[in-house]
């Protein structure tokens, strides 16, 4: 059957979400923790492989994209280009979030949820991202190191590009090379459809243990704020389909048929990452050129979260909200901007958005405490982030491809 995967997905979701509802209305406190320690461990399994396979698929399918472009010249290019769309879709992100906060408002008269003191304890680590942070992000000291951490991809997206432009400029040396690193992406990409068959057991695991854990009466209290956000979301899907469609015109709608199963294995695991190696396969199988996605889609897992640029605005306009703290235009425009660079540092650190968040409402007289606001529902509002990145560098790998002439119809 075609579309077996994805029935089986659809078919873990809801079973995730009844016997976690189940569990959260009928045991105990004891049993519910038991049950969810143990049913998210399908979904680490899940992870765990992803990150297994995603270090030797970049630094594989990269290099090869980059040896095959045949010089630094088309690099720079692409990389322009790429940079280019990067930060006009953040731009976008950010400033969609902070006009639909300021329209709608949900931090003002929300009942139900207590405020934290300005002295509690959060679960996030705070981290000003030095520029020496976003260099050790970017430069490794060590490949096999880099290759080692599911992290700092960052690092091995540096290395390939060096590796593939040396491969290139040896000439008829560098083939033997880039015909091992071809046979190993492809033995990479089989084992990615290996990896892929365990995904609706971590999407019941995943959506289990959320549920049992929070119950579907957290949805309930924070429903105003969360339908508001998913609503953006579903805006900036519009306008970056639209982005996209204006490239390939009728076949976007080929295109979101082939990204059907990425967009639920992110949404449902509310892991981008868990969605990349799919990804890459279906975005080559539509017409995208190897050495074209290989190329965008690692950058754009570090400078290209579309979701997750939404949700900082949101996010921190909301805490605000919350507090009764008004930001005049400029201070949010100014943490607009922040947020922008400060979120383009933060590859490979645990709970991203959360961390940003925590660094920026601090100078703008925020209560950092504000983050605790937001736990209880960050997996649900994580779930619909991933899904938007993974539209967000769908679309700018088509787009880059296309503007490149490397899309085959």
């Amino acid at each position: 059957m075609k579309n077996k995967l994805t029935i089986f997905i659809l078919v873990g979701m809801v079973l995730g979400i009844l016997s976690g509802y189940l569990y959260s209305k009928f045991a105990s406190k004891e049993e519910i923790e038991w049950f969810a320690s143990h049913v998210i461990l399908l979904s680490d399994i899940f992870l765990r492989l992803i990150k297994m396979i995603i270090g030797p698929l970049v630094l594989s399918t990269l290099a090869v994209g980059i040896a095959k472009l045949g010089d630094i010249k088309a690099v720079g290019r692409i990389g322009l280009k790429t940079i280019g769309w990067f930060i006009g879709a953040t731009i976008i992100s950010l400033s969609l979030g902070l006009i639909l906060i300021n329209f709608f408002e949900p931090g003002v008269g929300l009942k139900g949820v207590a405020l934290p003191g300005a002295d509690a304890a959060i679960d996030v680590v705070k981290d000003t991202f030095p520029l020496k942070t976003f260099i050790n992000h970017l430069i490794p000291e060590n490949i096999f190191s880099a290759l080692s951490s599911h992290k700092e991809i960052l690092q091995i997206v540096v290395f390939s590009i060096f590796f593939g432009i040396a491969t290139a400029a040896i000439g008829e040396k560098g083939q033997p090379v880039i015909k091992a690193l071809d046979s190993l992406a492809h033995i990479m990409l089989k084992i990615t459809n290996y990896v892929m068959g365990f995904a609706p057991f971590a999407v019941f695991g995943a959506i289990a243990a959320t549920v049992a854990k929070n119950g579907l009466d957290i949805l309930f209290i924070y429903s105003k704020f969360i339908g508001e956000f998913y609503f953006g979301l579903l805006l900036l899907w519009i306008i970056l389909i639209a982005l996209g469609s204006a490239f390939v015109k009728k076949r976007i709608w080929t295109l979101l048929k082939y990204i059907r199963e990425p967009l639920m294995i992110a949404f449902s695991t509310a892991s981008s990452e868990s969605a990349y190696p799919k990804l890459l396969n279906q975005l080559e199988r539509f017409g995208c050129r190897d050495r074209i996605s290989s190329f965008v889609l690692p950058l754009g897992y570090s400078f290209n979260l579309d979701g997750s640029m939404m949700y900082m605005t949101f996010g921190s306009i909301f805490i605000a909200q919350m507090y009764g703290i008004h930001l005049s235009f400029v201070e949010q425009v100014t943490m607009l901007l922040t947020l922008m660079i400060t979120s383009k540092g933060i590859a490979g650190v645990p709970r991203a958005s959360l961390v940003v968040v925590a660094a920026t409402i601090s100078s703008f007289g925020i209560p950092e405490a504000g983050i605790a606001l937001l736990l209880p529902i960050d997996q649900f509002l994580d779930m619909g982030r991933s899904a938007t990145n993974v539209v967000g560098n769908a679309m700018a790998t088509v787009a880059v491809s296309k503007m490149e002439g490397e899309l085959d119809s």
